[in-house]
């Protein structure tokens, strides 16, 4: 299966929701690597590259987040694969 990699941006109550733990924890669990951090503005930005089906249960998980979450939207830009992660990591 062909590598991928997606830029996402999640939108409503994502921070402080323990979203970003949730995420890497996810993203590890489906063999996938990059990173996930909190923005200024309120949203989580997603960088996340693997196989299309990981990419894809990845993606659907992230529109639901964590229980104390309330996920409103997400800005997904798909890109070239670049294999540059060893893991997935949560940055500040």
């Amino acid at each position: 299966m062909a590598k991928k990699r997606l830029h996402l941006g999640v939108s409503g109550r994502v921070q402080g929701v323990f979203y970003r733990a949730e995420t890497a924890k996810v993203a590890k669990s489906l063999g996938l690597t990059g990173w996930v951090r909190n923005l200024p503005d309120g949203r989580v930005e997603i960088v996340v590259e693997g196989d299309e089906e990981a990419l894809q249960q990845f993606q659907r998980w992230c529109r639901q987040g964590p229980p104390a979450a309330r996920v409103e939207e997400i800005e997904a830009r798909e890109e070239t694969w670049r294999g540059e992660f060893e893991d997935f990591s949560i940055r500040w």
